[in-house]
């Protein structure tokens, strides 16, 4: 009973499962032929996945996994699909028309409207149960959603599934109403990652390891804290807490910060600053209750061989501890490996995956695959690791980190790009501008902007933008708010607004004024000043909904 198999064909972040699990006190067995899958053996099996509906169950029938699955839901032993393995029970998606579910529930999967809303759904929504909990399933929790395609809700499709004997625990985006989980019998399955939901999502992954059904309680005041509030769109506001990692003039991987992207020392010696280890400070900042922990490699480790890369040392430790997800930016590229061989973005960015990220961030090469886009007319061909990564991992998994710089121009036939008028007049009264693009940490200019940029980027198959400002980098005075909503005006994908936060007013503004999805500190943290609960605290009094773990 000690023994959870899980399902690999190879689908995303396997990692983080593998580590919640054994935090748990289990062993974990992948199985990646259905020729080892040994029915009589297995007393808990769990079907993960995440990208491509399609490219998800073509692997599952391909590698002859359809049968055992079966016969293992008809032995009535425990068997629960996470994320893309919910999707896999119904008959198909309009992700993929071609490819077939497993049919155990006769519906579709389409995705999401993102004419009101972002898409995908990226961030912590809640779970309503209809009639009975199941596995602990509590609606006074968040738990971590990232999907673009959904069981999205009818009166025909739920009057089928419950006539089914299906038990369902819902969520609601926007205005659309979807299923968060499901329960009949021995199969058990959610939309939501478990793994990836801190405590909360510990919980059910224990509950159903143990096969049981608590149900929490809770006082009138911890109720009225936690109560569910749709006002943006269903989600929690997410706090990202950012690390910038790199070598230090001894050799050492440390968490450096820098004013407008400069992190030497301003004192006699010049060294990189040092703000402290890595996974230490990561780890620090879940306990404090960060949404998302992201690791920005701004070094170069040209003399190190890919495997050995000390950022996936940094990853597998991190992710062993740290269950909220996960992004490593920085290197994400087809590269040329010490050794001579070559490697393609999609292999790098596998390793990582493997190594407990659950996103990749994509810089300078971003600026090169959108400079590429237009150059065809307004489409890619196949190569950028945009295109590559997402095809393979999906949107979701592809972060684009955007380093852009003001320009001002006398009117807006002075550029090709987007301009706009600010509100800020710069010392020669000129109001209009755009953003350029840099390259390389903000050392190169392009000529292209961050409205053309994002686009080309949406359009390439990224599913967020991490959306920096180098004139806001390391001055505390608050977010670039007209930037991230000249962003936002060009994309239907989430943004997260990050440079220049100082204090938790700062994440207010950005809630407040802008569409922001989420909003990012580091300096503030790293310093000490402020703790990622004290940001949470400040949004809570304001009236913005943020994810509480516990009550401490």
């Amino acid at each position: 009973m000690s023994l959870v198999h899980i399902i690999d064909v190879e689908s995303g972040n396997l990692q983080s499962l593998t580590n919640a699990i054994e935090y748990l006190g289990y062993e974990v067995k992948l199985v990646s032929s259905a020729e080892d899958l040994d029915i009589e053996k297995v007393s808990r099996l769990i079907l993960p996945g995440v990208g491509n509906f399609g490219h998800f169950v073509d692997n599952l029938y391909s590698r002859g996994f359809e049968k055992p699955i079966r016969e293992y839901i008809d032995s009535g032993k425990p068997i629960m699909g996470i994320c893309v393995g919910i999707q896999t029970l119904f008959s198909s998606s309009e992700e993929s028309l071609s490819s077939s579910g497993l049919g155990l529930i006769q519906g579709n999967l389409s995705k999401f409207n993102d004419s009101t809303k972002p898409v995908p759904e990226i961030g912590w929504n809640s779970c309503m149960p209809s009639g009975d909990l199941f596995f602990g399933i509590d609606p006074y929790k968040r738990y971590y959603f990232v999907h673009s395609y959904a069981a999205i809700l009818d009166e025909h499709l739920e009057g089928k599934i419950r006539s089914d004997g299906w038990k369902i625990a819902k969520a609601k985006y926007g205005d659309e109403e979807f299923v968060a989980a499901l329960y009949r019998d021995n199969v058990f399955a959610t939309q939501f990652h478990p793994e990836k939901s801190s405590a909360a999502g510990l919980q059910v992954l224990r509950n159903f390891l143990k096969q049981e059904h608590p149900v929490t309680s809770y006082t009138s005041e911890e109720k009225k804290l936690l109560a569910n509030d749709y006002s943006n769109f269903g989600l929690t506001r997410r706090i990202v807490a950012c690390l910038d990692v790199r070598t230090n003039d001894q050799g050492d991987l440390v968490v450096t910060k820098g004013d407008q992207y400069d992190v030497r020392e301003k004192s006699e010696g010049n060294d990189v600053r040092n703000l402290g280890k890595p996974v230490e400070m990561a780890q620090k900042y879940y306990t404090q209750g960060a949404d998302e922990v992201t690791f920005l490699n701004i070094t170069s480790f040209r003399d190190c061989p890919l495997k050995d890369t000390p950022m996936l040392e940094v990853l597998k430790r991190a992710a062993k501890t740290i269950f909220v997800p996960l992004t490593v930016g920085g290197g994400i590229k087809d590269i040329v490996d010490v050794d001579g061989t070559k490697k393609p973005a999609q292999e790098v960015a596998s390793l990582y995956f493997q190594a407990g990220a659950d996103k990749v961030s994509i810089g300078t090469d971003a600026v090169f695959a959108a400079e590429k886009f237009y150059s065809l007319g307004g489409r890619g061909d196949g190569t950028s690791p945009i295109e590559t990564i997402s095809k393979a991992y999906g949107a979701q998994a592809v972060v684009i980190s955007v380093d852009p710089k003001k320009v001002y121009v006398d009117s807006p036939g002075s550029t090709k790009n987007k301009t706009f008028k600010s509100k800020i007049a710069n010392e020669k009264g000129q109001e209009w501008c755009w953003y350029q693009c840099t390259i390389k940490g903000g050392r190169e200019t392009r000529d292209v902007g961050v409205w053309e940029l994002t686009r080309a980027c949406e359009a390439l198959g990224a599913g967020e933008i991490l959306l920096n400002c180098i004139d806001k980098d390391g001055s505390n005075s608050g977010y670039d708010l007209e930037l991230i909503e000249h962003v936002k005006d060009a994309v239907t994908i989430p943004v997260i607004a990050s440079s220049g936060a100082g204090n938790p007013e700062h994440f207010e503004e950005a809630f407040t004024e802008t569409r922001a999805d989420a909003c990012l500190g580091a300096g503030m943290f790293h310093r000490g000043e402020y703790t990622v609960g004290d940001v949470k605290k400040y949004l809570l009094q304001k009236g913005l909904k943020v994810r509480v773990d516990s009550f401490d």
